[in-house]
């Protein structure tokens, strides 16, 4: 048997006006991590569909050998039928679903006709445990969090006869330790002789775990590295990628911090799924003008609540505390209302809660203050386009222009559309959730870069971030939530990432740290 799992040959993949894929070539071997690295917009997930059978054959060009005989899958069907199962970035998960309906639709297990619950609950249960997910699996999927339905993707994928598994960026929605179990679950396939294709933009991931990278630049595939035969650490990474040296993964900044125009007292929401669950535990916190928050925790921690919760209570049942910004009392029960008094706040699930994929660039820029170029309630349609086309181009976004819809766009375009959507706000407190998931590194250089122009100009920041190295880079204080408590607040100068986890993990016995305002 050929040490050759597969070989795609000179693809080419037109869409109207744009050649995503030009001339791509690559190689993957039996039982290894091929990784493949590009910016966003380079074809990498275009690839990836091409091989799995969402672009069929006959609308593409070039060849597919698998197992060493040439293959043309018209269907993700056709695909999965040769072992091959694809993990898309963005969850093909139906919400109103159960955990174990998820897992097993189409492949339901039944008995005499009838679908066997017992086992089909019991099986759910057993994958769940392989991938290191503690949920009943009778539990609806529209209730854990993104980074559980991604850990629901992957047992899904185990659940079938897979040879060739592909994960478009599988560890974008999880902390380090939920990384690191997952790449360690990646390992385990990879020694059973399961091969795994990986796309990712945390490069000391892929260095860590990859056989082999291949890197695709603007559409082309530029190289191939062979991990164990060649020194092959991020910068060599990133130096295929965008074709040049990249010497800092954060810009220069120095802050410029002033007094502090909004607080957060005591503030307390009730789970709106399980009754008497506190999701946020009479949390307190402060942001000063020119600084930039971080907020750490573990995957379920209570992050994302307490800030959606802070939205115009846009998640769960408020049951105490106040808000105040330049000191004055907020009383925000809208997202509308939080958007008028200054707030803006980048969601961490894009696809669900930030975009309108039915819509445009240009109508999703300027959606979520529409009064800013109205005149009478009618849109000003030249405002429009010109606000758009300035973030387009001022993100760097890859579209051919602002009447591109949001669902053509790869994820990492799509985050930048989100962000900016909010920053059309001009908000006095942007609240940033994961910012950077699925961006690529220079891409995240030039948001960080953002972020500081926003510090600098006098906004508040604030960051929640599942990447501690980036929350050490970018803020200036960092909270720790854990089990919907704040557990701590330590200074850029303080914070490590030992010190950090030690309060992710802990819960403190004490008040929390909020108002003793730093000198």
């Amino acid at each position: 048997m050929s040490d050759v799992i597969l070989e795609m040959r000179h693809i080419v993949k037109e869409f109207p006006g744009v050649k995503a894929l030009d001339d791509v070539s690559m190689v993957v071997q039996r039982a290894e991590v091929h990784a493949i690295c590009g910016e966003n917009g380079a074809g990498k997930s275009t690839l990836m569909k091409v091989l799995s059978g969402v672009w069929p054959v006959g609308s593409y060009e070039g060849e597919i050998v698998y197992e060493g005989q040439p293959v043309t899958f018209k269907s993700i069907r056709d695909s999965e039928h040769a072992g091959i199962v694809i993990i898309h970035q963005e969850l093909a998960l139906i919400p109103e679903l159960s955990i174990a309906e998820n897992i097993f639709l189409g492949n339901e297990y039944t008995k005499n006709g009838v679908i066997d619950w017992v086992e089909t609950n019991r099986r759910a249960r057993d994958l769940l445990h392989h991938v290191g997910l503690n949920e009943d699996p009778q539990t609806a999927i529209k209730n854990i969090g993104v980074g559980k339905q991604q850990l629901v993707e992957i047992a899904k994928a185990l659940n079938k006869d897979v040879k060739l598994l592909i994960l478009d960026e599988p560890t974008a929605a999880l902390n380090e330790e939920d990384s690191k179990h997952l790449l360690g679950l990646i390992d385990g396939l990879r020694r059973k002789g399961i091969t795994a294709i990986i796309i990712s933009h945390k490069l000391n991931e892929i260095a860590a775990i990859a056989d082999s990278i291949t890197i695709i630049r603007d559409g082309r595939s530029i190289e191939t590295l062979d991990v164990h035969g060649e020194k092959v650490d991020e910068d060599r990474i990133i130096r295929g990628m965008v074709g040049r040296e990249l010497g800092s993964r954060f810009p220069e900044y120095t802050p410029q911090v002033g007094e502090t125009f909004f607080e957060v007292s005591d503030w307390t929401v009730e789970s709106p799924i399980v009754p008497g669950r506190m999701v946020c535990k009479e949390s307190s916190f402060y942001v000063r003008r020119g600084e930039i928050v971080g907020f750490a925790g573990l995957m379920g921690a209570g992050r994302t609540e307490l800030m959606r919760s802070i939205f115009g209570h846009s998640y769960g049942v408020f049951r105490g505390g106040q808000l105040t910004m330049n000191g004055k009392a907020l009383n925000l029960h809208s997202v509308t209302a939080a958007i008028d008094a200054g707030i803006g706040y980048v969601t961490e699930d894009r696809k669900v809660l930030g975009l309108n994929l039915l819509d445009d660039i240009k109508t999703t820029t300027v959606s979520a203050k529409l009064k800013k170029i109205a005149h009478y309630t009618v849109v000003d349609r030249r405002a429009e386009f010109e606000a758009a086309e300035g973030y387009r181009k001022s993100l760097r976004t890859k579209a051919p222009n602002v009447n591109e819809g949001v669902a053509k766009l790869s994820g990492g375009n799509q985050q930048k559309v989100v962000l900016a959507k909010w920053l059309f706000t001009d908000p006095e407190l942007l609240i940033l959730d994961e910012p950077t998931r699925g961006i690529d590194v220079g891409a995240k250089f030039e948001i960080y870069g953002i972020i500081h122009e926003l510090a600098r100009s006098g906004k508040g920041v604030i960051v929640v971030s599942s990447e501690l190295p980036e929350l050490l880079g970018l803020s200036d204080r960092i909270y720790t939530i854990c089990e919907g408590s704040i557990t701590g607040c330590l200074s850029k100068g303080e914070a490590t990432q030992e010190s950090l986890m030690k309060l992710m993990t802990t819960l403190s016995d004490t008040s929390t740290p909020a108002a003793g305002r730093d000198a």
